[in-house]
């Protein structure tokens, strides 16, 4: 999608970072998302470490103007991950670089992927490499725990999400519809 700097403001794209413990890293990214496609822009999601259906999978999969990518091997990662996680994590960062590069994408995010570095799935050279390959009309959103320092750095904006309660420590599992 181009831009006209006489009709529109979106005049600089800036890199944003949604970290911390507490919930609602991915959900903010989400509602980025759905504010972006409402402004007329088209969006790349990219959810590093996530494979198979959720409930927001579904409905993201379906709007217009959204490309959804998930760059996980299937079952979740404990431990060590394995190589087929470091290979999907990989083709997240090639999918990245190239929806960054490409100019087309007015909202690029990049969900979990602060858990594929901290997990040493991505190195820190690549997650910086891609911060900085967003151009002047590509804001980039990049979310999950262990934002590392560096990156912060690099933030127009930090937005640490903090737990100070939550109910899965009563034993509540995940809800349809609520975290799954």
């Amino acid at each position: 999608m181009s831009y006209d700097n006489e009709k529109d403001i979106f005049l600089r794209g800036c890199l944003q970072v949604y970290t911390g413990n507490g919930k609602g890293k991915t959900t903010a990214a989400i509602g980025l998302a759905v504010r972006a496609l409402g402004a007329g822009m088209d969006v790349f999601f990219g959810q590093f470490v996530k494979s198979g259906k959720y409930s927001e999978t579904a409905i993201l999969a379906s709007l217009k103007n959204l490309v959804l990518r998930q760059y996980g091997a299937e079952g979740f990662i404990m431990g060590k991950p394995r190589a087929s996680d470091i290979e999907a994590a990989s083709r997240g960062v090639r999918d990245a670089a190239d929806a960054l590069a490409g100019g087309g994408f007015g909202l690029v995010v990049l969900d979990e992927v602060n858990v594929a570095y901290s997990l040493e799935m991505i190195s820190l050279a690549e997650l910086l490499a891609l911060a900085a390959a967003r151009g002047d009309r590509t804001e980039l959103v990049m979310t999950g725990r262990g934002a590392p320092p560096e990156l912060i750095e690099a933030a127009d904006l930090v937005t640490e999400m903090r737990e100070i309660k939550h109910y899965f420590k009563t034993g509540l599992k995940a809800r349809k519809g609520i975290e799954s």
